[in-house]
């Protein structure tokens, strides 16, 4: 199983950037999907998930700015971040709770997609 994040790069204070996350391999089902964010000196933290029946959660710094959206179809994920600040600045990496075909759960990580916003 492989997650590859996309949509990344610089960005100025105020505008928008829409991050992707493809997931691919021997998938069964996709239980959970999320977007982390691990800043220069910080730890990773989460910014947004989605459940399999698409209930979502938000962490309190993206509230009103971030919309995580999911196609089914495609095992892909979304995040759209609007208003972006300099201090969302950091790698995004994509997260997935994964039933793979061999009927093992497991967590899986993408390699990450930097985002810096200038101000």
């Amino acid at each position: 199983v492989q997650l590859v994040e996309s949509g990344g790069g610089l960005v100025q204070g105020g505008g928008s950037l829409r991050l992707s996350c493809a997931a691919s391999g021997s998938i069964f089902n996709i239980n959970s999907m999320g977007w982390y964010r691990q800043g220069p000196g910080t730890q990773r933290d989460m910014v947004a998930t989605i459940t399999s029946d698409e209930t979502t959660n938000y962490a309190d710094h993206v509230k009103g700015r971030a919309t995580i959206s999911r196609d089914k179809a495609s095992n892909t994920m979304y995040l759209q971040m609007d208003s972006l600040k300099p201090e969302d600045t950091a790698v995004y990496y994509c997260h997935a709770d994964i039933l793979t075909a061999y009927m093992l759960n497991a967590e899986y990580w993408g390699q990450g997609t930097q985002v810096t916003v200038s101000s």
